[in-house]
């Protein structure tokens, strides 16, 4: 194994910067066949999202799964690229910029922050060797999946080890694991639905959809689904509705097991069929909009409604770079890295060491 080479700035009279990372899941380089292969075939070989015996699936995957599903997901790819590129990077992006924008105004010189793409780039290599090359020494990471699921947020951790395991100096780390109960995000969603409320009326229910996985997976011990009904709950209390008044469903199927239920699609032809003719829709497990809320919700479970005899159907998008959604990550920040010393202040002349100039030192005898 070849380790990373290491340090190249050093300063012991400084604590080091802290260093955030934001990780999302990632997303193709192009809206074309040729980028979504790569992109899908590490994500579908990834052992926590697909747990099937390997070979059997390394079969179904390069047999049945990648020589057909690349075309139909590009396509699908096609209806939400924007002129910057994906929306899911697009807006991470933006959250990055903006969390470092008020980290910065609170605490100048103190914290960095990047991006990391569990899968594609920037990739969470890249974000971390940019942390250490902005002297952080301290890492606290933020996967941006509030409900947390063994498919989600444990591959975040399992990036994280791929790359810190081939470091010979590795920072010191923790990691946020869930926050689907923290009381500002909470706050930021109800936000958004009044606001939607007071710009379009209230719709006859409300629909929460959450991402889905396989029931296997909840019965053997993934919390995601307990994660989503907790934050459904709080949500509904924090609106004020009574138990008619919404309903929670879960999308994104993939295979032919069972998945969490019920199904957002099934839900929705269901309520109309039951005398229902308007539902805003809002989906509180995606940090940021992407394939699968502008395309799935928007656009897809739109015409399922309007296809069953709906009226109105409205999306409420996701939290994206929301001030007070960004108030939240800063809330976030600010109480998972107690404890840890921040960097003092030196003047020039003693702001960098090089680490040559350090061996050097200690080679003639004088200790630090």
């Amino acid at each position: 194994m070849e380790f990373y080479k290491g340090v190249k700035n050093f300063d012991h009279r400084k604590s080091g910067r802290i260093g955030i990372l934001l990780i999302n899941l990632g997303t193709p380089e192009a809206p074309t066949k040729e980028a979504l292969r790569p992109y899908l075939k590490q994500f579908l070989s990834d052992p926590r999202v697909i747990e099937i015996s390997p070979l059997k699936w390394k079969l179904i995957l390069n047999l049945l799964v990648l020589p057909f599903r690349p075309k139909r997901s590009a396509k699908l790819y096609e209806k939400v690229w924007t002129p910057e590129g994906s929306p899911l990077l697009v807006y991470s992006l933006k959250q990055r910029d903006a969390l470092q924008k008020r980290l910065d105004k609170i605490s100048p010189d103190t914290f960095v922050v990047e991006l990391g793409m569990r899968i594609g780039n920037p990739s969470v290599e890249s974000a971390l060797e940019k942390l250490q090359d902005r002297d952080a020494r301290r890492v606290l990471a933020l996967p941006l999946f509030p409900q947390y699921s063994g498919t989600t947020t444990a591959t975040c951790f399992d990036a994280l080890a791929d790359v810190l395991k081939t470091w010979r100096w590795i920072p010191e780390f923790r990691m946020i694991t869930s926050y689907h109960d923290h009381p500002d995000y909470i706050s930021a969603l109800a936000n958004t639905v009044r606001e939607h409320w007071a710009a379009h009326g209230r719709a006859e229910k409300l629909l929460l959809s959450f991402h889905g996985i396989p029931k296997r997976y909840f019965d053997g011990g993934d919390p995601y689904f307990c994660h989503c009904q907790k934050t459904a709950r709080l949500l509904v209390e924090k609106l004020e509705l009574k138990a008619t008044d919404y309903v929670v469903s879960f999308q994104s199927l993939f295979g032919r097991e069972e998945w969490l239920r019920p199904y957002t699609n099934e839900t929705l032809a269901a309520l109309v069929k039951s005398g229902l003719k308007s539902v805003d829709v809002i989906c509180p497990g995606f940090s940021v909009d992407c394939l699968e809320t502008i395309e799935e919700i928007e656009e897809e479970n739109k015409e399922v409604f309007l296809h069953a005899g709906g009226e109105k159907y409205h999306y409420i998008p996701a939290l994206n770079d929301r001030g007070d959604h960004i108030e939240m990550m800063l809330e976030l920040v600010n109480l998972h890295t107690q404890g840890w010393p921040r960097p003092e202040a030196t003047s020039p002349e003693t702001r960098v060491h090089r680490v040559s100039e350090v061996q050097k030192a200690a080679n003639s005898g004088k200790y630090f």
